[in-house]
């Protein structure tokens, strides 16, 4: 069955400009070209700022709400937060003026009875930017109460990571939208490159509970397939999925070297020593990064490049495509941790118990990556003028 949605079911009807009506205009527009960027620029300070905080954790210890890594984290969630606020105000301005608005991050919705009109992309990610910053509060209690955190799976840094997780999502919408252009193809890639890295982050919760396998590593099985086979259907080119996954070892290159190398500038600078007793241990954030995502993507292009040979579409090989990268990666996680830790010891057994995770959560990364994928291609534009309610 093909999940692909024809564009123009989700298109109406040339209709008059009214109050209730804004008119979405072919040209992008400087404004919208912007915001698109800042969001992703702030989704990129937070997640530099997650990779820092957790080297610090593990490096140097001692820790306040009040810290420099901290900075980053809030300051990238405000970053894209007020670059979300800007384009609902451009697009609540347009349509209040009767007026045609440039394309920018979607299909336009009106929330809050009317009061606003918001492209769905900012709406997803100005909701999760708003949301870091309430759970903001809550982990500065809970700072106050505990004082520096020992681990990662406290209630407020769950909380804080799935929001950070919604602000991303918000940016592939966003980019999806503008998938039609050479910028909203690039910031689309590195997008979806650092939700692969971050979504797993909030399953690490579930590791409070008594479970055979680490949870970001079994959710890392079940998302990284998931969005890079979304990530080739909605980019539409031969070659897609490669990009994202050399825009993964670039990206997971760039933090393996800063990070350690943060925190040990920073502990310098404010005068405090590293742990005793520090063994030689991978960046902690890069490492949990699936490494041979690159060699799941050229699985995913040889699929899809089977299906084309045999005159069918990518989505008639979705379930048997996400069962291989599932596999994959299943295989490959414990895999990198054995070649990048030098005190890693891990069974044999657990190679083939997290292999085969990779074939049911494999399916369901195909069915659902396709879906997705099918959601995201209805906001690309028509060739011509389009209007929405």
């Amino acid at each position: 069955m093909s999940t692909s949605i024809p564009f123009d079911a989700a298109q109406g009807g040339e209709r008059p400009v009214t109050a209730d009506r804004i008119t979405v205009a072919d040209s992008t527009g400087a404004a919208a070209r912007a915001g698109a960027w800042v969001v992703l620029l702030g989704i990129v300070v937070t997640t530099v700022g997650t990779s820092w905080d957790i080297q610090w954790h593990d490096e140097v210890g001692p820790d306040t709400f009040f810290t420099l890594p901290h900075l980053f984290l809030y300051s990238g969630s405000a970053i894209s937060g007020f670059a979300s606020l800007a384009l609902v105000v451009l697009m609540t301005s347009a349509q209040r003026a009767g007026r045609a608005a440039p394309r920018a991050g979607g299909t336009p919705i009106r929330v809050f009875g009317g009061t606003l009109t918001a492209p769905i992309g900012y709406m997803v990610s100005g909701a999760g930017a708003a949301l870091f910053l309430l759970y903001g509060l809550f982990d500065l209690e809970w700072h106050a109460i505990y004082g520096f955190d020992a681990v990662l799976n406290t209630p407020s840094h769950v909380a804080l990571f799935l929001s950070i997780s919604t602000t991303m999502i918000g940016s592939v919408i966003v980019f999806s939208a503008h998938r039609d252009e050479l910028w909203g193809r690039i910031g689309l890639i590195f997008a979806i490159v650092l939700l692969i890295s971050y979504a797993p982050i909030p399953a690490d919760g579930l590791n409070n509970l008594p479970l055979p396998v680490d949870a970001i590593v079994a959710a890392t099985v079940l998302f990284a397939p998931m969005l890079l086979i979304m990530g080739a259907l909605v980019l539409e080119r031969a070659g897609s999925a490669l990009a994202i996954g050399v825009a993964m070892s670039l990206v997971q290159g760039l933090l393996w070297w800063f990070s350690p190398w943060a925190a040990h500038v920073y502990a310098s600078a404010v005068g405090l020593p590293l742990r005793d007793g520090l063994l030689p241990l991978p960046p902690a954030f890069p490492s949990i990064m699936p490494m041979f995502l690159i060699v799941a993507a050229v699985a995913v292009e040889g699929m899809f490049a089977l299906a084309r040979a045999r005159n069918l579409g990518p989505q008639r090989t979705l379930l048997a495509t996400g069962v291989v990268t599932g596999v994959i990666l299943g295989i490959g996680l414990p895999l990198q941790a054995v070649l990048t830790d030098p005190v890693a010891h891990i069974a044999a057994s657990m190679f083939v118990v997290i292999g085969l995770l990779g074939v049911p959560f494999g399916l369901v990364a195909g069915y659902f990556g396709g879906r997705f994928a099918a959601m995201l291609r209805t906001l690309a534009p028509l060739s011509t003028a389009r209007e929405t309610l």
